[in-house]
């Protein structure tokens, strides 16, 4: 067996890469979803090995089911008991991997912070023995990116409070009529907030991540994967940076760096997301406008677009040849919303039909 071969980021990107390069759109959403699952792993600076690797390439190729390769990856290790110290982190990559590849494969949601437990408990269960369980003890984390200070976290006591009160204010905040640049600014936000409750011990960023991705589809969004694969360290320190405040230092939290982290998530756009310009040393000003460099007019543009018209783009991008009622399945919304978004997107030059509406097809006519 090959599990104890620990893998560089670039042999596993590389590896699940080719999958994506073939084109069948089964194996690309399969590889998506590995890939998002193990890059997230770097939050904690674990590695994945060549057995999970594997594994996963079996799944993408359809020789086994999701669930089968988690039920291989939780029996190789309960095979191998002589685990060294780098073994061990090696084997919460591998779960946990295999558990976020299988949440995210999964079609079902529920805005709660019961849901957002229950992604916790299903990552974490054997590995963490508090899998699931709001702490009930206060925590402090010293920063790479505050030179060792700490984020205040909630306290344990207000932890389901907090988490209430801050779903029950997203439950009831409207979209309606914010462009993409407004929403991604108030995604920000919200997922900012319920991070710094850190309401588990240890997993906090990777079960918000899961959550916040799975939100985000419940918008018709089709994710960028790679974001979370090759930045997952980068977005755990906009996090941090996005609830620190040391006034005497002059420094105030910001979402500009999670901002940034989400326009290359939802958008493609090319920030370029360097975990150096989020410390608190480094010149704040010159670190937005380095990441700025690279957006095009063109995808400026795009931050005028609603929800709704992102998600009917992002679609069309997949495939050009979508009637009304296949891009109201792929983005969840009514067909008779996109009929109406679609005729208001014609009218406002973003999209175009080309010969006819039987055999036709959609003309994006912006670089989104």
């Amino acid at each position: 067996m090959l599990g104890g071969d620990v893998l560089t980021d670039k042999n596993w990107n590389l590896e699940l890469n080719e999958y994506i390069r073939q084109g069948e759109p089964d194996k690309v959403e399969k590889s998506n979803a590995w890939k998002t699952a193990i890059g997230l792993q770097d939050v904690d600076g674990l590695k994945p090995s060549k057995y999970l690797i594997e594994t996963a390439k079996d799944h993408i190729e359809g020789k086994i089911s999701i669930s089968e390769a988690d039920r291989l990856i939780s029996g190789y290790y309960k095979e191998r008991k002589d685990r060294d110290g780098v073994e061990a982190d090696t084997k919460e990559a591998d779960i946990v991997s295999v558990r976020i590849a299988k949440l995210l494969w999964e079609k079902t949601f529920q805005f709660s912070p019961v849901e957002l437990q229950n992604i916790h408990r299903r990552l974490f269960e054997g590995v963490l023995h508090y899998a699931g369980r709001i702490r009930d003890y206060n925590i402090t984390k010293n920063e790479w990116v505050l030179k060792g200070d700490t984020v205040l976290y909630a306290s344990f006591d207000s932890i389901r409070a907090t988490l209430d009160y801050d779903f029950s204010q997203e439950k009831t905040f409207s979209y309606k009529g914010l462009n993409i640049h407004e929403a991604i600014r108030h995604f920000a936000k919200f997922t900012s907030g319920i991070w710094q409750i850190h309401p588990f011990g240890e997993g906090n960023t990777r079960s918000t991540a899961v959550f916040i991705i799975k939100y985000l589809k419940t918008f018709g969004f089709t994710i960028s994967n790679d974001t979370f694969a090759q930045n997952s360290w980068y977005f755990r320190n906009a996090l941090v940076r996005a609830n620190y405040n040391n006034l005497r230092a002059g420094i105030h939290a910001t979402s500009e760096f999670l901002e940034l982290f989400f326009e290359n998530l939802l958008m493609d756009t090319k920030h370029d997301l360097k975990n150096r310009y989020m410390h608190i040393d480094f010149d704040g000003q010159s670190a937005i406008q380095s990441a700025n460099k690279s957006v095009s007019k063109c995808q400026n543009g795009t931050l005028e677009m609603s929800l709704e018209e992102l998600a009917i783009i992002n679609a069309l991008k997949i495939n050009p040849a979508l009637t009304q009622k296949q891009i109201s399945e792929l983005v969840g919304k009514s067909e008779r919303t996109i009929k109406r978004c679609t005729v208001e997107m014609q009218e406002k030059g973003l999209i175009a039909r080309e010969n006819g509406k039987r055999n036709g097809k959609w003309k994006i006519l912006i670089e989104a």
